[in-house]
């Protein structure tokens, strides 16, 4: 077996079932909750979307949502301000573009105001099926520390080599793996090693030793 085996092995048998922990109903919801998810956890996002999406249901109600509101709802998070701006000027843009549904390309989501390329391929990958690799900042510390990329590779390098050494079948549930395994067990402080499945393949400098 490859090490890209071993690891699609190890993870599937931990988190078989990993996907999405950001809470939404439809394509719309979903843009919006990854949007917000920057430098934020899903916890706190889901608990503000709650309220959000309650009283903006649409694109089109989003997209006349005078801004003070909109912040008051989301003030809890990081960085609200601007993800309030881009929020409500993204669902302009839905309206005056796209009909109000969210598009199923890269140049159309990218496209989008605070809509970057994590965030177009979680929608892609999730929304829409087509094979896409997010890198969040849980998949890029687990891919350097399973030596999948190397320290000074730039988020977009670590993309390119996730898919040039995983099956595009295993794109969307590698993605939700590697961030269970960086959120519940990788952990960025005190990482799980002495019970990790991963422990011999990892080249972290500061690895917890253990006895072999």
């Amino acid at each position: 077996m490859t090490k890209s085996d071993i690891i699609l092995e190890k993870l599937s048998l931990m988190f078989p079932n990993a996907k999405v922990e950001l809470s939404h109903q439809n394509h719309f919801e979903l843009l919006i909750a990854v949007v917000l998810s920057a430098q934020t956890t899903d916890v706190s996002v889901n608990k503000v979307t709650k309220e959000l999406f309650k009283k903006y249901p649409t694109p089109e109600a989003l997209s006349k949502a005078e801004l003070t509101d909109v912040e008051k709802l989301i003030q809890t998070i990081g960085l609200y301000r601007n993800k309030a701006k881009h929020i409500v000027k993204l669902s302009q843009a839905l309206i005056e573009k796209h009909h109000g549904i969210v598009p199923a390309t890269r140049e159309e989501l990218e496209a989008l105001p605070g809509v970057g390329r994590k965030t177009t391929n979680v929608v892609l990958s999730n929304a829409f099926g087509i094979p896409a690799l997010a890198v969040d900042t849980h998949v890029d510390r687990v891919s350097k520390r399973l030596g999948l990329a190397k320290q000074t590779d730039s988020v977009y390098d670590v993309e390119q080599k996730l898919m040039r050494k995983f099956p595009k079948s295993t794109w969307k549930d590698l993605h939700h793996q590697l961030i269970f395994f960086g959120r519940y067990h990788c952990l960025a402080k005190n990482p799980k090693c002495d019970v990790c499945p991963l422990y011999n393949l990892c080249v972290y400098k500061d690895k917890k030793k253990r006895d072999q």
